[in-house]
């Protein structure tokens, strides 16, 4: 009788580093306790009594708190562990390190901006002051008239996408404003995006100037279903032209 091959022993579930766990409870402290950027953590003695850990693991786990940019640490008189207010960028950063050697296409970007720029955009509907109105404004300005230049062409992508982000800034959804913005990210930042600001594309300034035109009107009437199809409009064209840009980008390649 041939006896059963013996199964594969389980390899041995890693142990979770103590620091590490100390950390994670440390956050959730942090958020029981309703702290706000700028407020100060116990000090290290506190700390080592209420986790029940090591002087190392203690400041071990507030070095990985400082590196996610949560937490901040001063030395000298007054110093100590502080909650940090972490800057969008750094988060874009971090994210963006993600996908730097994935092979993101205009497709990639614009299936989530046809989406979500349109809810964005009519999110901001009844909340934008004179002084908003006056920075979108600002922004158009500096591509009233077609560009005569590649520097001009490549500066003015960029600054339409301005256009965007001032509107990004005014979201009220945390969570759809941070995506919007990683995207717009991408766009400005992605060499196969600045590949294509370089190539001379006038229908690109045209449309995007007149779609934006239309969506300053209709953010003023605070028409919100008016904002949400010409910014849902707007991004259709602008895939449909980056896409064709795109195609002579990479052709150069091959």
């Amino acid at each position: 009788m041939t006896r059963p091959a013996p199964r594969p022993e389980k390899a041995p579930r890693k142990e979770r580093k103590r620091s590490d766990s100390v950390m994670e409870s440390l956050k959730d402290w942090i958020t029981e306790h309703q702290l706000r950027p700028g407020d100060r953590l116990p000090q290290e003695k506190d700390l080592l009594e209420q986790f029940n850990a090591s002087k190392g693991t203690i400041r071990e786990a507030l070095k990985g708190l400082e590196s996610q940019g949560l937490v901040v640490t001063r030395t000298g008189p007054g110093g100590g562990a502080f909650v940090a207010d972490v800057p969008p960028d750094h988060a874009m950063s971090l994210l963006s390190n993600y996908f730097y050697f994935k092979d993101i296409t205009i497709h990639d970007i614009y299936q989530l901006r046809v989406h979500l720029e349109p809810e964005m955009a009519a999110s901001v509907v009844g909340r934008m002051t004179q002084e908003d109105f006056d920075r979108l404004q600002t922004t158009m300005t500096i591509y009233h008239a077609p560009p005569t230049t590649q520097e001009e062409e490549h500066n003015f992508r960029l600054a339409e996408l301005s256009f965007h982000e001032v509107l990004v800034s005014l979201c009220p959804n945390p969570i759809l404003s941070f995506t919007c913005h990683f995207l717009l990210g991408l766009l400005k930042n992605l060499r196969l995006c600045h590949d294509i600001y370089d190539l001379p594309n006038p229908e690109l300034w045209e449309t995007g100037k007149h779609y934006q035109m239309q969506l300053l009107e209709a953010l003023k009437r605070e028409d919100e279903p008016a904002v949400r199809q010409i910014m849902r409009e707007h991004m259709l064209r602008a895939e449909a032209l980056m896409e064709a840009q795109e195609t002579i980008v990479l052709d150069r390649f091959h």
